[in-house]
């Protein structure tokens, strides 16, 4: 066996030497580092728009942005004193909460499907197949519902609905209906993606696990019961961890093109960005636009927190941090 040395505390070296001895991959690092600061850190500062009344009297946004007034949270009560203000939360909320649960089950079984054919060639048609709508613009999408549900033209009010004696329906008229077509368009646009990394995950467990369970007499169903999922779970809480933080936030292409933009479908299918986008373009506020990501990322940040804390009260080897 290999005898471990150890450094005595006294002449441990410090942090410099540390920088030094791994400075090639440090230097490896460092552009992600640089991108991360750029597209990640940097924007930060941007949420001071959120306490000012920007003035555009001078040349540069930098200069506008200092001589600004602070307003507070005035911008902040366009978004909670209207009257829309409960409605976006909860559409946003339910249908994000919506597409993480039907997301992570149909992702897992997708993957553990997939893992489970023999055939890698089919194993790959199979995966192409399902990962192909990920390629398709939310501008296609919208352009295939269309095709499916439009009142005069459309594949289900000309050909199924006439089949089962049902007269066409208004589909873009009725708001009742899209929160299931929501949720069905953006399951299938989704879920390929979403089993890839679940197939990835499902490649990296150890195959002795398998192979001693088939000495043992264990069924597929009993392997995928008793091997795959229960290893499957820390990384599906991480998935769901790191989903929470955009909670508040929503897929923008699939709430206004799919639906297109429709006043009449407002009731189920208006989110917050959705509704900061139409306000945004009506008046120009952008400081109002400012208070609602700021508001988004903050309830996200805690909504991390909290279900992270939650995880390591109930499951600890299952938490971030």
């Amino acid at each position: 066996m290999e005898e471990v040395v150890t450094v005595p505390l006294g002449k441990r070296k410090g942090f410099l030497f540390d920088v030094w001895r791994w400075r090639a991959l440090l230097v490896l690092m460092l552009p992600a580092v640089v991108i991360l600061i750029i597209n990640n850190y940097i924007p930060m500062l941007g949420a001071v728009i959120a306490f000012k009344n920007i003035k555009y009297s001078h040349p540069g946004f930098i200069r506008n942005l200092i001589e600004s007034p602070w307003v507070g949270f005035r911008n902040f009560e366009f978004l909670f004193k209207s009257g829309s203000a409960w409605q976006i939360t909860r559409n946003t909320l339910l249908y994000n909460f919506a597409f993480m649960t039907g997301g992570t089950i149909i992702a897992v079984f997708f993957a553990v499907m997939i893992n489970e054919v023999t055939n890698k060639k089919i194993a790959k048609i199979y995966q192409n197949i399902i990962f192909l709508p990920y390629f398709i613009s939310y501008v296609g999408i919208a352009s295939c519902v269309y095709a499916f549900l439009s009142y005069d033209y459309g594949l289900v009010n000309r050909t199924i609905l006439p089949l089962f004696g049902i007269k066409p329906v208004e589909w873009y008229g009725q708001y009742r209906y899209w929160p299931l077509i929501l949720n069905v368009v953006c399951q299938w646009k989704w879920a390929g993606y979403n089993s890839v990394m679940y197939l990835a995950a499902i490649s990296g467990i150890d195959q002795t696990y398998y192979e001693a369970a088939i000495i043992d007499g264990a069924s597929r169903r009993q392997r995928i019961r008793y091997i795959t999922l229960p290893m499957l779970k820390p990384f599906i809480i991480i998935i769901n961890l790191l989903a929470l933080g955009r909670i508040f936030y929503s897929d923008f292409g699939l709430f206004f093109q799919t639906t297109m933009n429709s006043g009449m479908l407002y009731p189920s299918t208006l989110v917050i960005d959705t509704y900061v986008y139409n306000a945004l373009a009506k008046t120009g506020d952008f400081g109002m636009s400012a208070a609602a990501g700021f508001y988004q990322a903050l309830v996200g940040f805690v909504l991390v927190l909290s279900a992270n804390l939650l995880t390591r009260k109930i499951s600890p080897e299952n938490a971030m941090f």
